[in-house]
């Protein structure tokens, strides 16, 4: 199946690592350009390296009021055009709420949450008809996962902005997709195992509870990613969806 993504270009943010790389490597894999940001100069550009000449980088912080104008400005400066955005931020700090301070959901909400609006706001300003804008969310929008607080706070919100976003940006052509992933095993997910006493048994424990009774691969995560953010999903839009390998039972 051809998915249409020869010569796309997208913006990936948090793409140094985890599922935003992931998602990065199937969309060039699939033959589109990316622009892919992290943090720290040196991991954007041993990712970009790994990417190969259909990758630029840029470190910059979410958070950062001019990010996504200057994201956008480069994808088109380097590779001519814009198509689209993934926003994927790396996950809050863990706790239960008594463990949480100010400083924590101040910082959470200036990058997790007003960064991605302010990368969303931006791209629908730039993109036309069949352009899109992915989240990368979480299972937490559904329902709360103990022990991520923060997370449980801001993603939900989020998956209401995307919605009211769809619907806006919808008469114009432009789409809007969030993906909200369960157990992928990324350095994030084993740092969270890692939290129990029992790193291994918390996983299995975790495995038994997912109807496939196993975590999943960044790579299939990245893949699903790809779908929908190409022209092959272009009348999909609106929608939050689980990868999860059936973990929400819910409709």
């Amino acid at each position: 199946m051809d998915l249409g993504l020869k010569d796309q270009v997208y913006v990936v943010t948090g793409a140094t690592r985890g599922l935003g790389h992931a998602s990065a490597r199937a969309l060039v894999a699939e033959g589109a350009k990316v622009v892919v940001t992290g943090r720290k100069e040196d991991a954007v550009a041993e990712a970009v390296s790994s990417l190969g000449p259909d990758a630029a980088g840029m470190a910059v912080d979410n958070a950062d009021p001019v990010a996504a104008e200057r994201l956008i400005a480069t994808a088109r400066e380097r590779f001519g055009r814009f198509d689209g955005v993934l926003v994927s931020v790396g996950g809050p700090p863990p706790g239960f709420v008594a463990d949480t301070t100010d400083e924590q959901w101040q910082a959470a909400f200036e990058s997790v949450f007003l960064g991605a609006v302010r990368l969303a706001r931006a791209a629908a300003a730039e993109l036309g008809e069949g352009g899109v804008v992915g989240f990368v969310l979480s299972g937490s929008v559904h329902e709360p996962i103990p022990g991520l607080t923060i997370s449980n706070g801001l993603r939900p919100g989020l998956a209401g902005f995307a919605k009211s976003l769809a619907d806006e940006l919808g008469p114009r052509g432009i789409r809007v997709v969030g993906l909200l992933p369960g157990r992928i095993d990324t350095d994030r997910v084993r740092e969270l195992d890692c939290l129990s006493a029992d790193p291994e048994a918390t996983r299995q424990a975790s495995e038994s509870r997912i109807p496939l009774r196993r975590y999943g691969t960044p790579e299939e995560f990245g893949r699903t990613a790809a779908f929908l953010l190409s022209p092959a999903a272009s009348y999909i839009t609106g929608v939050m969806l689980p990868v999860d390998g059936g973990s929400r039972h819910g409709f």
